[in-house]
């Protein structure tokens, strides 16, 4: 069981003795009571509550539900019952906190290709800024049931038509050839039995496949943003820390949340189960049924740093979203 301050609700190491961000002695019943879930800050409806960290009047906007303190980078949420700490509140470092540096790399990625050619040197960078910003990262596992067309058969039945209908054909004399293969001729009739052999529908050929895969699904906690939702995206979740606002340079602004955490909950089951529709129709061919079930587990906060840039090319807008932690990108919309 994962272990948590009692007092300002930041996830510790199992030998922890005292909170590293608070400094609350973890000793004999309070090292119990840390594992157990943080207690209710403030109902919900309240206009004020208190850092359960710092003690920093914390006043929530209207439709918040996630907010960071300023001043010691604690955070709370809103849930069905009110106000609680955030048990499991990360981040990513920023590596990619230079704007050359971020060109450089996005300078690549809008010339590949032929298509592509000199497109970043005709647009016009109209916006670039970083900000840390919230997704809930929500462990995911998915079972698909596929029930697909066998490939090797059908290809193996289609060689075995054509052989036929060559057979056919080589065996008739050049008028029968030309009657055969004339627009007005019907096989239908002629040759009902060469058309249907190896019809797709035929219970023979169908094959059912199962695909598990599990996932760190990130849902980004702004609603503003969810323009920008991963479809396809992990962050480096084995290089987060536990969050520490002293490593956030100045002028990166924290945003707060939106989206709470069962929202989320609900979110992840529909973006999954279309992402394993995506991997099975990439791997397999004509699929007849298609069934996921999506479980969910744990899940935490994470502050990512995240780029938003976007460019002018005649007229047409091009925004691109860039991990500032790894520099990959995680969107483009327009490009």
């Amino acid at each position: 069981m994962a272990l948590y301050c009692p007092k300002c609700g930041a996830q510790l190491p199992d030998d922890a003795a005292f909170c590293m961000k608070c400094g609350a002695s973890l000793t004999g019943t309070q090292a119990k009571q840390a594992s157990t879930s943080t207690p209710l800050l403030a109902p919900q409806g309240v206009t004020a509550l208190k850092c359960p960290s710092c003690g920093a009047p914390i006043s929530p906007k209207l439709g918040e539900m996630i907010i960071t303190c300023e001043y010691c980078g604690s955070g709370v949420t809103l849930g069905n019952e009110g106000w609680k700490g955030i048990q499991k509140q990360t981040m990513l470092l920023i590596n990619f906190g230079e704007k050359d540096k971020v060109l450089d790399e996005i300078h690549s990625l809008m010339d590949r290709g032929l298509l592509h050619r000199h497109l970043q040197e005709n647009s016009t960078l109209e916006e670039m800024n970083l900000s840390l910003i919230p997704y809930w990262i929500i462990s995911v596992s998915a079972r698909t049931s596929i029930t697909a067309a066998d490939m090797v058969s059908n290809v193996g039945q289609t060689a075995t038509q054509a052989a036929i209908l060559g057979l056919i054909l080589g065996g008739m004399g050049g008028m029968g050839r030309r009657r055969f293969l004339s627009p007005g001729f019907s096989m239908v009739g002629a040759f009902p039995r060469i058309m249907m052999m190896g019809g797709y529908g035929q219970g023979g050929m169908r094959k059912t496949y199962e695909m598990d895969n599990n996932y760190n699904f990130p849902i980004v906690a702004v609603k503003s943003l969810t323009e920008y939702q991963p479809k396809n995206y992990e962050f480096r979740l084995k290089e987060r820390l536990l969050f520490d606002i002293s490593k956030v340079p100045k002028g990166v602004k924290i945003l707060n949340g939106d989206i709470g955490e069962e929202a989320a909950g609900y979110q992840v089951k529909t973006l999954v189960s279309q992402l394993q529709s995506d991997k099975a129709h990439e791997k397999y061919h004509m699929i007849q049924q298609l069934q996921t079930e999506v479980d969910v587990s744990e899940s935490e906060l994470l502050h990512a740093p995240i780029w938003f840039v976007r460019y002018d090319y005649k007229g047409h807008k091009i925004t691109l979203v860039i991990d500032g932690n790894s520099g990959d990108v995680i969107n483009s919309i327009g490009l």
